[in-house]
């Protein structure tokens, strides 16, 4: 089932605690997403510090969310999106895992 992402890609002030965390420490934020996706968060934490990987890395991982939680698009999408808006890009995905997550969870009674 495809369905659109929750928040715009200019809905990052909906959040201003990931906004400003993706503005002045992307490389947490990606290290975040990636292991709400189920990747290493160190390494893309360390690998976003390095050109041009960092661009990578952003795109990867906002493709696994978008792929996780069926939400429509393309990997050329995400390229265009975190090319020209990348922390607003950056944002929308974490508002994405923080809000939807996956795993499960076992209820007491």
């Amino acid at each position: 089932m495809s369905r659109d992402w929750k928040h715009g890609i200019f809905g990052c002030f909906g959040d201003c605690s990931i906004c400003l965390l993706s503005f002045f420490c992307p490389c947490y934020v990606i290290g975040k997403n990636a292991e709400a996706v189920g990747e290493r968060c160190c390494l893309y934490c360390c690998l976003s510090f390095i050109p041009f990987i960092n661009f990578w890395c952003s795109v990867a991982i906002r493709s696994r969310i978008r792929a996780q939680k069926g939400i429509d698009g393309t990997c050329c999408s995400d390229v265009l999106c975190t090319l020209c808006f990348p922390f607003c890009a950056l944002t929308q995905a974490a508002r994405e895992v923080q809000e939807t997550p996956t795993g499960l969870y076992m209820l007491r009674e």
